[in-house]
């Protein structure tokens, strides 16, 4: 199964099973990989996150239903996954605009999300500059943080971490490390994937030449060896580097021999954009590194 189908087979999994209590972690082991990892590559995919889909395609045939048949709203909040009319019946107006009941007249205006299909589509030749490398295992010094792989909030919560280690000195006390070591220059934001089925490691790091003491609240951790497809980003963050992390998965893994080991990938950024430069410059650059292998080596 290539990499398009697995996704598609995870997304038919959910339709298959709308109306049952849906677990991420085995919504992803459909598309072969972990739950946090299935997270993000269905955001950047289709544009919404995995959460806000269950919701809608539930309150897209639970209008459809109230709408085609006698069934009661109390009925179809509990098949749909409500616990009660009230929830349901908040949840029915934020999406069509319309109560419940008012579902059943004839000529009511509801809204519909269809199910999503993942297709190669054809577009007019982007180039894409990117790079492959094998590299040895290297050593990296870390502020680390865990991120719930429920409910989507690492999304606000990533960048929180960032401020906060920006505001308290953390990420001076990194950039100091890069000097002599695998990264310099650069500082890293990388994404471990899952500790464990519910949440999720993320750093922010810098290469660790091991020639300084580890301060307190830091740690460091060894990158193991590994294929790396790695792509050159240029323009305003965060803007330029969520197009880019779009185009690697709608254009580059879908149409090249590797697919994405769905293990470790991250993000580098120039040092000298931190704590002073200039982020939201058009002349911006930063890269995207995500491990990969080619499919008749992965491992059954």
């Amino acid at each position: 199964m290539n990499w398009i189908a697995r996704i598609q087979h995870a997304i038919d999994y959910i339709e298959d099973n709308i109306t049952q209590d849906l677990d991420y972690e085995e919504i992803a082991k459909q598309a072969s990989s972990s739950s946090f990892h299935f997270q993000r590559v269905f955001r950047i995919l289709c544009a919404c996150t995995l959460g806000e889909y269950i919701r809608a395609r539930r309150l897209t045939l639970a209008g459809m239903e109230l709408a085609a048949s006698e069934i009661k709203v109390i009925d179809a909040a509990l098949k749909y996954g409500y616990e009660n009319p009230e929830s349901f019946s908040r949840a029915f107006v934020k999406f069509h605009g319309i109560p419940p009941s008012q579902a059943k007249t004839p000529g009511a205006s509801l809204k519909l999300l269809s199910k999503l299909s993942v297709r190669l589509v054809m577009k007019g030749g982007l180039a894409m500059d990117y790079r492959i490398e094998e590299k040895e295992a290297f050593k990296v010094i870390e502020k680390v943080a865990f991120f719930s792989t429920k409910d989507d909030s690492h999304l606000q919560e990533i960048p929180k971490f960032w401020e906060r280690s920006r505001t308290d000195g953390s990420i001076g006390t990194l950039c100091g490390f890069c000097s002599g070591s695998e990264f310099e220059g650069r500082i890293l934001g990388i994404y471990y994937g899952e500790e464990n089925p519910t949440e999720f490691t993320y750093s922010i790091a810098s290469g660790y030449n091991g020639k300084i003491p580890v301060p307190e609240g830091f740690r460091v951790n060894e990158i193991p060896s590994r294929t790396w497809a790695i792509f050159k980003c240029k323009g305003a963050i965060p803007g330029a580097i969520q197009d880019l992390w779009h185009r690697i998965y709608t254009e580059f893994f879908p149409t090249s021999d590797y697919v994405p080991k769905n293990e470790i990938d991250f993000e580098a950024y120039p040092v000298e954009a931190y704590p002073e430069g200039d982020l939201s410059s058009p002349d911006y650059e930063s890269e995207i590194w995500v491990a990969v292998e080619k499919p008749e080596k992965r491992v059954k």
